[in-house]
């Protein structure tokens, strides 16, 4: 089992956030959504079509979901704030045009707030916003933008990486990136999502360090048993968003669980073992969950409240996922994604 991150972390600016939850089921969360194109010219694997991104914005209207900026938003649900107000995020990675041609105008007809994470090295190239174009944003109060790293690259630790290496890398790539939009934007939230949605306990605690909240590209809601630099996000390319899905996602909440108990990052058998502990109020026969690439797979009651989740076979891919939910009432889900990175599989 991993080790959770203390001391100088964002513990200290959320506090209470780890463990209250636990004495009591959450009633709301915050859903984020992630998007990277709004295209039918880009990429499929990263891109929404522009017909179900609107109907995605009029899903989340005719459900009287309160779309909030970001951070507060984040802020809120790991402090246990939102009471009923269950509400969503909407955000994109690496600052395509498609953003701000076609996106944003949608956002603002239905207004919406969103967050813009940059990779900084990419602004002004091909298929990428301008600075001139961001800057055009930042008095904008319905618009966040914020760190993606410098250069997109691969954070965690490589295989026979050095300490020394691994830490003028990461630090290069948060705060040259931070540095530059600062100076180019002016200050910054200090929001930051990984390239790749990948992380392990070492990155997390470099964001821990900066006081930053880190977001993922697993899947899932934010609430208070979440850790604040792990939050998930719903990936929301034409594939994994349609509608019908769309709704129980867009009213999930985040598992009731201990965080402390979850794995690290680094996948270090394969398939991986997950263990969770339920609270006493949940059945633990209605856990569901599902591997990737690999379809529903099985979960082992060990004890009273403890299962013991694990796919059938070992996984080939660089990053692999768990996903398990539990049914609350009609239509609405407690959901828990854990992901793993492969170092033995070659970077993207």
């Amino acid at each position: 089992m991993s080790v959770r991150l203390s001391g100088k972390s964002l513990f200290c600016l959320l506090p209470g956030l780890a463990m209250s939850a636990l004495a009591s089921l959450a009633t709301a969360d915050l859903v984020v959504l992630q998007y990277h194109h709004v295209s039918t010219d880009t990429p499929a694997s990263t891109s929404t079509t522009p017909s179900l991104f609107r109907d995605q914005l009029e899903m989340i209207q005719s459900m009287g979901l309160e779309v909030v900026p970001l951070d507060t938003g984040t802020r809120a649900a790991l402090a246990g704030e939102l009471e009923k107000r269950q509400q969503v995020a909407i955000t994109f990675d690496d600052a395509y045009e498609s953003v701000r041609d076609t996106a944003a105008p949608m956002l603002e007809e239905f207004g919406y707030p969103f967050t813009v994470f940059v990779n900084t090295d990419a602004i002004g190239k091909r298929d990428h916003m301008t600075w001139a174009e961001l800057k055009a944003w930042v008095d904008n109060p319905d618009v966040l933008i914020a760190n993606h790293s410098k250069d997109h690259g691969h954070l965690i630790q490589k295989p026979h990486e050095s300490d020394a290496h691994w830490k003028e890398r990461i630090n290069t790539s948060l705060d040259v990136a931070q540095q530059t939009l600062t100076e180019k934007l002016g200050p910054r939230p200090p929001l930051f999502a990984y390239p790749y949605g990948e992380f392990d306990d070492k990155l997390e605690a470099a964001i821990a360090e900066r006081e930053w909240l880190g977001y993922g590209q697993q899947s899932g809601a934010i609430g208070e048993p979440s850790v604040p630099t792990r939050l998930p996000r719903f990936p929301m390319a034409t594939a994994y968003g349609q509608l019908d899905p769309l709704k129980n996602k867009l009213l999930s909440r985040a598992m009731p669980i201990n965080p402390d108990q979850l794995p690290g990052g680094i996948l270090q058998s394969n398939p991986p073992e997950l263990e969770l502990s339920l609270p006493e109020t949940m059945d633990p026969a209605r856990l569901t969950c599902f591997a990737t690439g690999q379809g529903r797979i099985d979960s082992q009651q060990k004890g009273n409240q403890r299962v013991v989740i694990q796919a059938a076979s070992p996984f080939n891919s660089r990053r692999l996922r768990y996903n398990c939910t539990y049914p609350i009432d009609k239509g609405r889900f407690y959901w828990l994604s854990h992901q793993w990175v492969d170092l033995d599989q070659p970077e993207d």
